[in-house]
């Protein structure tokens, strides 16, 4: 696990507002100390879903709903030796904000038996050394993935992507971060109040006002569906307009935070591993399932590292 400190908090009366750009030459409000390797470059330059790959200038740049989704937060991360600093603007609840923090950067796992894997799969280990300290960064909540989800079905990433963030710029909430602006996306209270928006279609505003009073009933809650069963959380995404088997899947693994779920279904994943452990063909269900075994309990971290770092070998 990560241990969690308060480095110099902030009192909340001058943690500043939605137009007040957060200051890093302050104390941070926190650090997070990584059990194991962890690099803040890969994760600020992986890109997915919503987010595009970043050119990394030191600063990982966030905004979001806090978890609860009753606000939104920005918060600027750097790593150093001592750890990942995090300096917040907007929500004065910095344990919760610090726990959220810490899934979105799959800090919340113990890296060093991630480290065990590699050693026990050559493979792995190769493509642990060309992507040192990678983990998978992960959407800021349930709520943002399902909507995400709803947002870019049938559509180009590119395209949604733009749209999300004008969505989020006329209805969520504005922050400077590290001198850039960011907006986040607009609460399950503030996406109930939108009756229309220019090029979003009524059935995904429709879609996406399910997906609000999902969120709002507790339905969304990340630790809730972590909790749960694979299939009874995926059965219960499933019953929301707009969200079937491959966004369900999408919900629970990359954004609540699950570690060891193998992805049997994908083209591009299976005929990268088929190349990597030197097969003539992809491997089918059982044989990937048996070449995955060594990966427990990460077998979700080593597909990540399998589609980011296979072309770095």
């Amino acid at each position: 696990m990560v241990a969690l400190s308060d480095n110099n908090r902030v009192e909340a009366g001058n943690m500043g507002s939605s137009s007040t750009a957060i200051d890093v030459a302050r104390p941070s409000d926190f650090t997070i100390e990584p059990s194991g390797p962890f690099s803040l470059q890969e994760s600020a330059a992986f890109g997915f879903g919503q987010r595009e790959a970043a050119a990394y200038d030191g600063v990982m740049r966030l905004a979001f709903c806090v978890d609860g989704y009753r606000d939104q937060v920005g918060v600027a991360v750097r790593q150093d030796d001592n750890g990942v600093h995090a300096w917040v603007q907007g929500h004065f609840d910095l344990g919760r904000v610090r726990s959220q923090v810490a899934r979105v950067l799959s800090l919340d796992h113990n890296g060093q038996e991630f480290e065990e894997v590699g050693r026990r799969d050559p493979v792995v280990g190769r493509l642990q050394a060309v992507a040192p300290g990678l983990r998978p960064p992960l959407f800021y909540s349930p709520y943002e993935a399902a909507a995400w989800a709803v947002l870019s079905a049938r559509r180009p990433a590119a395209q949604m992507a733009e749209l999300r963030r004008r969505l989020s710029e006329a209805h969520g909430r504005s922050f400077q971060v590290a001198g850039e602006p960011l907006w986040a996306f607009p609460t399950p209270e503030q996406m109930l109040a939108v009756d229309s928006f220019p090029g979003l279609p009524e059935v995904k505003l429709r879609r996406l006002h399910g997906i609000a009073s999902a969120a709002l009933e507790g339905r969304l809650d990340a630790g809730r569906l972590r909790a749960m069963a694979m299939d009874e959380a995926m059965t219960e995404l499933r019953r929301l307009d707009g969200i079937g088997p491959f966004y369900s899947a999408l919900v629970m693994v990359r954004a609540t935070g699950l570690a060891d779920v193998l992805p049997t279904e994908e083209p591009k994943f299976k005929a990268l591993v088929g190349d990597l452990y030197g097969l003539a063909a992809p491997p089918d269900i059982e044989q990937l399932t048996a070449i995955a075994e060594p990966w427990r309990p990460f077998r979700t971290w080593v597909a990540v590292l399998v589609r980011v770092a296979a072309h770095r070998l």
